[in-house]
């Protein structure tokens, strides 16, 4: 059984990957921040992102879930809807 996060743990997790590995700046982070516009994302980082967001959650995410995904507002309610 997976185990059930809140926007704000996922959130917070989501904001520690992408500071610590992708060297993105906190102050760039916010809900409505587009992966690849803001960020500057491509698709290996995207990758990189969702294998270590399924680290976290313990849990396989498919490609396919994350084909639609823009802002970091999309990423954590697309791991919400996995749990």
């Amino acid at each position: 059984m997976a185990e059930k996060y809140s926007y704000e743990e996922i959130y917070s997790e989501l904001t520690k990957i992408l500071v610590s590995e992708f060297e993105a700046k906190e102050e760039n982070l916010k809900p409505e921040a587009d992966l690849f516009e803001d960020l500057e994302f491509d698709s290996i980082d995207a990758v990189d992102l969702v294998v270590r967001l399924q680290q976290f959650v313990n849990k396989k995410i498919s490609p396919d879930d994350f084909k639609q995904i823009r802002t970091l507002n999309d990423v954590v309610i697309a791991i919400q809807n996995l749990l």
